[in-house]
């Protein structure tokens, strides 16, 4: 994914005390408000859950509901129009080869390799085919290109509208210095990983998944993290949002055990967090950084207590943001990446993995070892409940779609249960991690997926033996 943080943004350090120190004491107040008020606004968007039209859900998705509401029928031009330009941008550039300036809006956007080229133009295709419902039944069915075109992408669209231009409010204004600060030895003792990390997971989980991938992504790009803490932070804490858990398990006929359900993924996606991070192919990434030196400094001088390092460098860091016209025309910037790179890659590969869930014994035959190790951990209905969490590498929401066949309420549980804990599905989550700076291979991707079933497995099933 291309940094667009302007130069200004870009040459911002993880500052010392004598930044904060040398400020007068009306700047000091005036930069802490800042701090507190824009942060506040940030965990108010996309971190604090509440009751709203009968389900449980953050202001981020009260706005993104809003916004596909007001768009209805007409996200769907919307989507053609992004998906044709992003595809027909990018062949013109390749083909013409004009003289495009380093670092150009134009260039960022269309001037790309010939796999995403490919990726693009596949993208392309199968919009049209699936609007004008021409083609195999392998792409236009709605239970595969239906499912990108009518289900998830109207969602992604406004979802991705807010998400992008609010973001800096979360990450950008001292937020994650002061919550990095004050965790960052429980989060490096328990997860390798530096402090900062709390608010993608928090965001992650009460919003959604793209929401705390996202901040990964800019973080990365930024140099606040690794290749190796981006890579554990993508596979590892973009878990899904509370709503969306509440959805699978009605979908797969557990939700009268919602609370039981939730406490349970909880508790497994926790201990998936520990040992993820200390095994390959997570354990073997390299702490490179991707301006080639890291910006974080999470260490407390010797002179200040924990809180005092935390509250001075959220000042800090509050102090040294530009205004917000300049913030909000990154931002927008971002957003475009995210339009025309992703939209089409996520049409491209989501589509694919759906028609292969759903036309071929693909996923029944990769899904064949693992039928003895659940018959092993005496689940019902072992060679029905195999396939369906396989599955979950398409789309994270296509296991609870076959599960909920399944007559045993327990078999039931664990396949909705492992479906949020697995966290790598290509239709949005893995192919955002492929277009990303993350250096993540889609077999690398699997093979981490298939990791963290098995860890999701023994925890989940260990729980539901005893709820059943």
């Amino acid at each position: 994914m291309t940094n667009y943080m302007d130069k200004s943004q870009q040459s911002i350090l993880e500052k010392d005390a004598v930044d904060s120190d040398s400020l007068s004491e009306k700047q000091w107040r005036a930069s802490l408000w800042k701090f507190l008020l824009f942060s506040a606004f940030g965990i108010a968007l996309f971190i604090i859950p509440f009751q709203w039209d009968g389900k449980v859900t953050i202001l981020l998705g009260v706005l993104t509901d809003t916004l596909q509401a007001l768009l209805g029928g007409y996200v769907v031009y919307v989507v053609m129009a992004l998906v044709t330009t992003s595809c027909i941008g990018a062949l013109a550039v390749k083909v013409l080869k004009p003289n495009l300036r380093e670092g150009s809006l134009v260039k960022n956007l269309f001037d790309v390799n010939w796999f995403w080229l490919v990726t693009r133009l596949l993208g392309m295709a199968f919009v049209w085919m699936i609007f004008l419902q021409v083609g195999p039944e392998f792409i236009i069915s709605r239970n595969t290109g239906g499912v990108i075109f009518e289900d998830l992408i109207p969602i992604l669209i406004p979802l991705f509208f807010f998400a992008i231009l609010l973001l800096p409010f979360l990450t950008d204004f001292g937020l994650m210095e002061f919550l990095g600060t004050l965790s960052s030895k429980l989060f490096v003792k328990l997860f390798n990983l530096p402090g900062r990390s709390a608010v993608d997971a928090m965001s992650s989980w009460f919003g959604a998944a793209s929401i705390g991938l996202l901040v990964t992504m800019q973080q990365y790009d930024k140099s606040y993290y690794s290749q190796r803490e981006a890579a554990i932070i993508a596979t590892t804490f973009s878990v899904t949002s509370i709503a969306f858990t509440y959805v699978v398990a009605k979908t797969i006929g557990v939700d009268n055990n919602f609370v039981y359900f939730y406490l349970t993924i909880a508790l497994t996606g926790f201990i998936a967090a520990i040992i993820m991070p200390r095994i390959p192919p997570l354990s073997l990434k390299p702490d490179t950084y991707h301006s080639g030196k890291s910006m974080l400094d999470e260490e407390t001088p010797a002179h200040y207590t924990t809180y005092q390092w935390a509250v001075n460098r959220a000042v800090t860091r509050a102090q040294s943001m530009p205004r917000l016209g300049q913030v909000f025309k990154s931002s927008t910037k971002n957003l475009f990446d995210i339009y025309f790179g992703l939209i089409p890659v996520v049409f491209a590969i989501g589509t694919i993995g759906l028609g292969l869930a759903e036309y071929t014994p693909v996923f029944n035959w990769l899904a064949t070892p693992l039928v003895p190790l659940l018959e092993w951990l005496q689940i019902p209905e072992a060679t029905k409940a195999a396939p369906a969490m396989i599955m979950g590498f398409a789309d994270m929401y296509l296991p609870a779609l076959v599960g909920k066949s399944i007559e045993s309420d327990m078999t039931r549980f664990i396949v909705g249960a492992a479906s949020i804990t697995q966290i790598i599905y290509m239709s949005e989550v893995g192919a955002l991690i492929l277009k990303s700076n993350i250096k993540l291979n889609i077999l690398e991707l699997f093979g981490i997926f298939m990791l963290r079933t098995l860890i999701s497995l023994v925890v989940i099933t260990s729980v539901a033996h005893l709820l059943y």
